[in-house]
């Protein structure tokens, strides 16, 4: 490798520098109108979404629920949880919903009913709803291989990228079930941005389509369906199958075929950066908040791990929704049998999305599905904890913070034993009444 000199060297630490420089300049005036953009007036609701337009704490609010306000509040100090959401669906009726502590601390923003805020893995949710939503369509199967001769993506991705011959017999239920065998050489590729470039010389972020070239240039870890393993790429992947199976593209389909014909039409996808939030979006708070991280675009950068830390747009369906705990709520009552609110799946559907194998965990979508009916699922990232539980009753609990915690995923622990002490404690309280 040629050695730089002296003048080289200082033009190159001045160009990282300067980007630096330009990147704080961006954050600094992103602070400066934050109460601006969160004034902003959204978009004209769909028909079916307008439910949320006069969904408020103040609406939303009961005297003899305020045991589980203070249930919240406590929880909160506990785990140093900025901002709050939870949402309470009875017999298919939003019973109740509030937002707790705040939206946007430094810009005096409450945490409101409506606020959105990063969903992280709960987005396979909402990605294995579409993938079942096309099969009914029949434009693909759970057994519709992935590439080679009548692959979904043969257009995209040519056969010679494959590195391992088995790769051409992943399906789409491979991708649903974490089954897929891709490679971890070098952990999870899609928060490893910055090191992948590096290792690849990329000069910009790879897109999608760059990741799994560069993925399946690797051989797999073992056969698909022959075991498990925890796959954001894959379902980033399977994302990229929706999109191209449906002739429009992933974000487009979900939103046309999935949450408006929901009533969830609040989902919006995510931003990497405090300045690219949307109107409603809180703002994100680390476990630390002294520690930075490489920028993933490769800029050199000392980033805050929330904000330029990870590409979170580019995980798609893996983890790059944003929303509301009401209206993931929504979702999850138009696929759980009940016909209060019209399902979106047929039965046979939403069975399959739930079909019970302890041992195996092979529920799709949701994390764990036993046989009784309870149904959860949950969403880390260093800026969010989400965690859905679908009790066999039929109620559905959601929570939402915008705060990540120090233990990482197993805090869902925690917010599954808070979730499931209040669903017993405070049953009886709940009201009869639907804010949809």
């Amino acid at each position: 490798m040629k050695k730089l000199s002296r003048r080289e060297r200082i033009l190159r630490y001045g160009t990282v520098m300067g980007s630096c420089l330009a990147l704080a300049i961006m954050i600094i005036l992103s602070l400066c109108t934050s109460r601006q953009c969160h004034s902003e007036n959204p978009e004209p609701l769909a028909e079916g979404c307008t439910w949320t337009e006069k969904l408020t704490n103040a609406s939303a609010a009961l005297p003899e629920l305020k045991p589980i306000d203070r249930t919240m509040e406590r929880f909160m100090q506990q785990w140093g949880i900025k901002g709050l959401q939870l949402a309470i669906v009875r017999n298919d009726s939003l019973v109740y919903t509030q937002g707790y502590g705040w939206a946007d601390l430094e810009a005096g923003v409450p945490m409101e009913a409506t606020t959105i805020m990063r969903i992280a893995s709960a987005s396979k949710l909402v990605t294995a709803i579409a993938a079942m939503k096309l099969i009914e369509e029949g434009r693909m199967s759970l057994d519709s291989k992935i590439f080679g001769p009548g692959g979904i993506l043969t257009d995209i991705f040519p056969d010679s990228i494959i590195a391992d011959p088995r790769a051409f017999d992943i399906t789409v239920d491979h991708l649903l079930l974490h089954q897929g065998g891709f490679s971890r050489w070098m952990g999870d590729p899609m928060f490893r941005t910055a090191d992948i470039m590096k290792a690849q010389k990329l000069t910009t972020p790879p897109t999608p389509e760059k990741m799994v070239e560069i993925v399946m240039s690797h051989r797999l870890s073992f056969a698909p369906g022959a075991s498990r393993r925890y796959s954001n790429f894959g379902y980033m992947l399977l994302s990229l199958a929706i999109g191209k199976a449906s002739g429009t593209d992933y974000w487009q389909y979900v939103r046309e075929h999935v949450l408006e014909p929901a009533g969830a039409c609040g989902l919006m996808s995510a931003g990497n950066y405090y300045a690219d939030r949307h109107p409603s979006e809180a703002r994100y708070y680390p476990p630390d908040s002294s520690e930075t991280v490489e920028e993933y675009n490769g800029s050199g950068c000392m980033v805050p791990r929330v904000y330029g830390g990870s590409d979170i747009n580019a995980l798609l369906g893996a983890g790059g929704w944003t929303a509301s705990a009401a209206e993931l709520a929504r979702l999850v009552a138009a696929i759980d049998t009940n016909p209060a609110v019209p399902d979106i799946l047929s039965a046979e559907s939403i069975a399959t999305l739930t079909e019970n194998a302890p041992k195996e965990k092979l529920a799709r979508g949701w994390v764990d599905a036993d046989s009784a009916g309870n149904w959860v699922r949950t969403g880390t990232l260093a800026s969010t904890h989400a965690f859905i539980k679908r009790f066999a009753n039929g109620e559905i609990w959601v929570m939402l913070t915008n705060s990540g915690v120090w233990t990482g995923h197993s805090f869902s622990h925690q917010q599954a034993r808070v979730i499931n002490d209040m669903a017993s404690r405070y049953h009886d309280l709940l009201p009869h009444r639907s804010l949809w």
